[in-house]
This record gives C-alpha cells, sequence and structure tokens, in this order.
C-alpha cells in the first residue's frame, strides 16, 4: 500500500501544480496565447505524468505490488474524470488540434502552434516523472528506475494489428467526442472518461492503448524492439487514420478540404405541394377583367347566360 499512496500523492500533486500553473497562465498572458498554447501545454503535462505513472502501476503493480484490475481501473476512470474536469478545454492531443483543423474551426498558424505545446507539455512530463522516480520513494519506483533505461517495445502484436487497434481506438473516441461536444461537461467528461478507460483497458495488452502521437512519440519510441517507422505507423498513422475517418462518417465531408457531402445525400426539407400548378401570365386576370367576366347576361367565360324558356 506504500506504492500506492506514493502514487497517489503524485496524482495530486500534479493536479494541483498543474492547476495553479493555469490560473497564472491565464492571468499574465494574453487570452489567445493561453487558449493556444499555455493551456495546451500544461493539459498535455498533466496528462502525460498521469499515464506514465499509470502505466507503471499497470505494469508493475499486479506482480511486485499486488494491485488487482478491478483496482487500477478504478484508479484509471477517477483520473480521466478529473483531467477532464480540470484540463480546462484543453485538448492535450495532436488529433483533437487536427480534428478541430479539418473541422475548419482552427487556422494554421494556431493549430500548429497547439501541436508544439502538446509535445513540450508531454516532454516536460516525461523528464519530471522520471525525475520523480529516481528518488525511490517506493519499492515500484526502484524497479522502474532500474528498467527505464532498458525499456522494451510496448507494441506486443505485429503492426499492422498495432496499427488497426490504435485507429479504431481513435474513430470511436473522435465519433464520441464529435457526438458530445455540444454537451453539458457534467455529461461529457463522465462519457468520455468510461469510453477511455473501457478502451485502455480492451486494448491495452496489444499497444498500451496511447490513442495520442505525442504521448506515444515520448515515452515509447525510445524503447528497442521496433524501428522508428514501425512507430510511426502505428502510433502516428493508426490514430490519425481513425480520426480522419470518424470525421468523414459524422459530416459526411472534410469541411477544411470539401464543401459537397461525400456520402449523405442533402435532401430539401421544403417540399413543394401537391395541387394545380401556378397560374401562368395568361391566366392571370386583371381587376377589370374580372369585373366585365361578372357583368350581367354574360358567363363566367364571356358565353351569355342562358335566359328562362
Amino acid at each position: 500500500m506504500a506504492s500506492l499512496n506514493v502514487s497517489l500523492s503524485f496524482f495530486f500533486a500534479t493536479f494541483v501544480l498543474c492547476q495553479a500553473a493555469r490560473r497564472a497562465c491565464k492571468a499574465l498572458l494574453p487570452a489567445g496565447a493561453y487558449a493556444s498554447f499555455a493551456r495546451e501545454a500544461v493539459g498535455a503535462a498533466q496528462l502525460g505524468a498521469c499515464c506514465l505513472e499509470m502505466r507503471m502501476l499497470a505494469e508493475l503493480g499486479p506482480w511486485a505490488g499486488g494491485f488487482g484490475p478491478d483496482l487500477l481501473l478504478t484508479l484509471l476512470t477517477l483520473l480521466f474524470l478529473v483531467h477532464g474536469a480540470t484540463c480546462d478545454g484543453a485538448a492535450a492531443n495532436p488529433t483533437v488540434s487536427l480534428q478541430d483543423f479539418l473541422l475548419a474551426e482552427a487556422s494554421v498558424p494556431r493549430t500548429l502552434l497547439k501541436l508544439a505545446a502538446q509535445g513540450l507539455g508531454v516532454r516536460a512530463a516525461c523528464a519530471l516523472t522520471r525525475l520523480y522516480w529516481a528518488w525511490e520513494l517506493c519499492d515500484l519506483h526502484v524497479l522502474q528506475n532500474l528498467l527505464d533505461p532498458h525499456c522494451s517495445s510496448p507494441l506486443r502484436t505485429p503492426v499492422s494489428h498495432g496499427a488497426l487497434v490504435e485507429g479504431a481506438g481513435a474513430f470511436l473516441l473522435h465519433l464520441t467526442l464529435l457526438r458530445l461536444r455540444n454537451s453539458l461537461p457534467a455529461y461529457r467528461v463522465p462519457a468520455v472518461a468510461l469510453l477511455a478507460t473501457v478502451m485502455t483497458h480492451t486494448a491495452g495488452p496489444f499497444t498500451s492503448a496511447f490513442f495520442n502521437p505525442a504521448l506515444a512519440t515520448w515515452a515509447t519510441f525510445h524503447c528497442s524492439g521496433h524501428t522508428l517507422l514501425e512507430y510511426m505507423q502505428v502510433y502516428w498513422l493508426g490514430p490519425l487514420t481513425g480520426m480522419v475517418l470518424a470525421v468523414l462518417l459524422y459530416h459526411g465531408r472534410l469541411p477544411r478540404l470539401f464543401q459537397r457531402n461525400l456520402l449523405y445525400s442533402q435532401k430539401n426539407k421544403y417540399r413543394t405541394p401537391r395541387g394545380k400548378p401556378a397560374p401562368g401570365p395568361r391566366d392571370t386576370q386583371t381587376p377589370a377583367e374580372g369585373c366585365r367576366s361578372r357583368e350581367p347576361g354574360r358567363g363566367g367565360a364571356g358565353q351569355p347566360l342562358p335566359g328562362p324558356r
């Protein structure tokens, strides 16, 4: 239990420090700089630090700490809930930022700035988390500190299958985000947290379930077992493909590239009522003509009315 208490203290300190950093950046920086860079950097650092510590618990906890899957899944769900409630709208994921770009909701400079901030945030989180492990405050951190320089590949399946797993997870995640993007946070955050927990539990044995190119780059690309190109196919190409397919399926098009709907036919919701055709120029009558047509002794069509026999 000492290892669990140390990890819980780490999570609590991470959330407190990141929340303080958000408030400081919001007070000191312009709104645009905070939204495009500082918020993304802090959100990515928070997510990266928590995911690295949680990954250590998932890999070493069952056999070195006696942690069961029920404890790990509960802790993972709580972490996703707290992150979603405190991230202040940060994407903390390059595929989410690129999704906003494909939806024509973000410009090229702003998207590039967010991607750079996310990469820097995750890199800082990796450095600080490894520094925390070096203090060796518990047995699990001692083991992790010994194993980290000689880490093995988290990809425990063929490359094509790993890319499919990461792509399918990203597809479900982005489809859920698109469906709930206008929902209240009280509904959106728990739904996304539960989905992320289920996907992590399902895909974890195959690819460690990152679904985040920035996090996967700094956490796994230095590990032996696969080449850089193979890592890029699984952890970059897979999630990006899943994101593009989710946007295409949800909207029927990629708004940044196509104005015409590629999948769904657009039917006019205003139907023309079926009835008599509209009168033409020859069928219209002036008021004077209408009066003349109703003169005594004349029929409606200019014929004499039948008299008494």
